[in-house]
């Protein structure tokens, strides 16, 4: 049994600066399912999350989100949302003036990630579980996870995948997990052929 859990805000940032996309134009069955069968794992369910922006605040990226969730569900695919919560950000700029703007953040997308994973472990449901993520906060849930291992005498298999390139700054995967990295490649293999760009006007 193998579960997948992506972070779509995560990925789409990380593929940003690994490959320079512009938007998350991945394929995101596609993707997971092309990662697990290369490490001969056939995936029962996705997870998929995602903060979306608000309409109010930013309707482009509001309008892009809508329309890609709406098109991602299907059987097997479970997706989550929740609204970006903005806070004012300020940046100091080469000439020593500053720039304050809003930021948006994920609020609960994290709060309902982690103990998805914990407690489908805990009901028995995977031996390995797929996450697409670089957030070192997931070692706990790895470390979590073992323990549950021990404990229901047998083994769990936590693996994170993240785009690679000679680009990127953070080269590391979740610690206590097996590390998948993903190339251009099999992004470029794993484009979504529905493009959802026209809500960006």
């Amino acid at each position: 049994m193998r579960f997948a859990f992506i972070d779509g805000q995560i990925l789409f940032h990380h593929s940003r600066e690994a490959f320079g996309c512009r938007f998350p134009n991945y394929d995101i069955p596609k993707l997971a399912e092309n990662i697990a069968k290369a490490q001969a794992w056939n995936l029962i369910g996705i997870h998929f999350y995602t903060g979306v922006p608000d309409a109010g605040d930013d309707p482009r990226w509001n309008r892009f989100w809508t329309n890609r969730l709406a098109a991602m569900g299907g059987p097997g695919i479970s997706v989550f949302s929740r609204p970006l919560r903005y806070r004012n950000q300020t940046v100091r700029l080469s000439d020593e003036s500053t720039h304050m703007f809003p930021h948006g953040e994920e609020k609960g997308v994290d709060v309902r990630f982690a103990p998805d994973i914990i407690g489908k472990a805990v009901r028995n449901e995977y031996d390995v579980v797929l996450v697409f993520s670089q957030d070192q906060d997931l070692s706990e849930v790895a470390d979590e996870i073992r323990d549950l291992g021990r404990q229901q005498d047998r083994r769990i298999k936590l693996a994170c995948a993240y785009p690679i390139s000679p680009t990127v700054r953070n080269r590391r995967g979740i610690n206590g997990t097996d590390w998948i990295r993903i190339p251009r490649a099999t992004c470029d293999a794993c484009c979504d052929p529905k493009d959802n760009r026209q809500a960006l006007g």
